[in-house]
């Protein structure tokens, strides 16, 4: 009765052993021996990280000419793009290891790579919206747009969260028209806001007000000046569409957790790390700028959850040197040999065949010896 459910190979242990020796060694030979293969935009993607990291290397040299102490405890790349744990100009709570993860230039292609997944190409106009917070991932974005020579439109945020750009003798409005007068990047914002809750500075004590306002008078910017939040998102949208329609832009970048920008800390996390090619199903959150644009079909670019971010795209999340250009998975990636792939499973289906065959022929020499 046994045999009818079950019966044994004649086959020695060997053979089993021999075929599964032979598969971890194919195994082996499909991971050890990948190819390293070059992602799209790469010649442009090594231009903006360049362009990226002479930018860096430019605001440190003015840190050093004014004086400024890089202190490798909290600045370990010697960036000289740390801010300070609070100064008057401080708007809120920042994670400092997010900050010194953005001092990689590599984010400038990744940004890039992300542009033209959203359907932006050379000469386009886009719209962004900077925090001060993160003035690294800042020079990033810009980065990406010279060479793409993309037109932009931004309105930048003069306070900062903790580590940011939050001197306020160089806030990021100061890098910014450093880095123009310098012929590193031509850009400009068109308004400056105070940043901070509500887009108000609310928190921020008269002296940081003071000198937020003294900043925008030295930038020669317009500066957003509102009672509310509705009236400075209101501001905002009539500062972007009086260079062009919402609609016609062709992606937005918001960088930071700026409060107009993205709404509510619920409205931000609606919208995932990067690109976001659609609106959220549905919001529980505040009207917002971000939200604005998403809603007319404009692709949504939104860096925030930096170490998450990093991680994806193989960026490293603790360095003590700035990272050299071309560095990370959106340069190049290890991919499976095809052909060597098909090769291991043809030998494989091989030996099985081999081996149900000859099993086949030993059970009839087996049941005629009976």
């Amino acid at each position: 009765m046994k045999g009818m459910y079950w019966r044994s190979s004649p086959r020695s242990v060997g053979y089993y052993l021999a075929f599964g020796i032979f598969s971890l060694f194919v195994l082996y030979l499909v991971e050890t021996y990948k190819e390293e293969k070059t992602q799209s935009h790469s010649e442009e993607k090594l231009e903006a990280s360049r362009l990226a990291l002479r930018a860096f290397q430019e605001i440190k040299k003015i840190q050093v000419e004014r004086g400024k102490e890089i202190r490798s405890e909290f600045d370990p790349s010697n960036s000289g793009l740390i801010g300070e744990f609070f100064t008057p100009v401080t708007s809120n709570l920042g994670v400092l290891r997010a900050k010194q993860i953005s001092m990689n230039p590599n984010f400038a292609a990744l940004i890039l790579e992300d542009l033209f997944r959203g359907g932006v190409r050379r000469g386009d106009t886009i719209a962004i919206a900077f925090s001060g917070s993160f003035p690294a991932l800042n020079i990033c974005v810009y980065s990406a747009a010279k060479v793409l020579d993309l037109k932009v439109v931004s309105i930048s945020s003069l306070s900062s969260s903790q580590w940011g750009a939050n001197d306020p003798g160089l806030l990021w409005a100061d890098m910014e028209r450093e880095l123009e007068k310098r012929n590193i990047l031509p850009y400009r914002s068109i308004a400056l806001s105070l940043g901070g809750v509500e887009d108000r500075a609310l928190g921020i004590p008269k002296e940081g007000i003071m000198l937020l306002e003294k900043a925008a008078l030295r930038n020669t910017l317009p500066l957003v000046v509102s009672n509310s939040y509705s009236q400075s998102l209101e501001e905002r949208r009539r500062l972007y569409e009086s260079v062009l329609p919402i609609s016609q832009y062709k992606a937005y970048i918001n960088v930071g957790g700026g409060t107009v920008s993205v709404g509510t800390q619920s409205g931000s996390r609606e919208f995932s790390p990067g690109l976001n090619l659609k609106p959220p199903v549905s919001s529980r959150s505040r009207d917002s700028v971000m939200r604005d644009f998403s809603e007319k079909g404009v692709p949504v670019l939104h860096l925030v959850s930096i170490e998450t971010l990093a991680r994806e795209n193989g960026f490293p999340t603790s360095f003590s040197k700035i990272p050299m250009p071309g560095e990370g998975k959106i340069f190049k990636t290890l991919e499976y040999h095809l052909w060597l792939v098909l090769l291991g499973l043809a030998s494989l289906l091989v030996m099985l065949y081999v081996f149900f065959r000859t099993d086949s022929f030993l059970e009839e020499d087996k049941d005629q010896s009976l």
